[in-house]
């Protein structure tokens, strides 16, 4: 078929994900102020999905880093987890809405990830006693603010695959 064209049928929301050595052109493009949060989000659920929303909420970008599959690992969720690949998990995450930009962080806390980012407001479940966790500090040095949102009650990666277990 001479003179066809392909088309370039690759969603969108693909161009959300960015390498951590091209965050630094990435973020220059992002409306402020910016919102960061981190987590391993194996599987998306509804406590994920109104969690991101409420944090995009906060701010004019949402900058969300995941767990590589090895720093999950060392979080001792299982040896089973993650159940998804970090690149999986990664386009899932960029194909919600809320979300303006996916990276990756491969140690086991995203202190030094938050420092390049110098995000101003950083958002974790509300399972999270912040004034515990030096991600706080780290963000109140330069005038940001660290908030806990609400946590989404009966929601739970681990309670699911709990009840997946149990089903089979």
């Amino acid at each position: 078929m001479a003179g066809m064209h392909a088309i370039d049928t690759s969603p969108d929301f693909l161009h959300k994900l960015c390498a951590r050595e091209d965050l630094p052109l990435r973020l220059t493009e992002l409306p402020k102020p910016w919102v960061f949060t981190n987590g391993v989000f194996d599987v998306i659920h509804r406590g994920h999905v109104v969690y991101l929303a409420q944090a995009r909420a906060l701010g004019g970008s949402l900058i969300v880093a995941l767990n590589t599959d090895a720093s999950v690992r060392r979080l001792g969720k299982g040896d089973d987890r993650p159940l998804n690949h970090e690149t999986d998990r990664a386009v899932v995450m960029a194909s919600q809405q809320s979300v303006s930009l996916v990276t990756w962080f491969d140690e086991d806390t995203p202190v030094q990830l938050i420092s390049e980012v110098h995000p101003d407001i950083l958002v974790k479940g509300g399972d999270y006693d912040m004034s515990k966790l030096p991600e706080t500090t780290l963000v109140e040095s330069w005038g940001g603010r660290a908030l806990a949102l609400p946590f989404v009650h009966g929601y739970s990666t681990t309670a699911l695959v709990k009840k997946i277990r149990a089903a089979n």
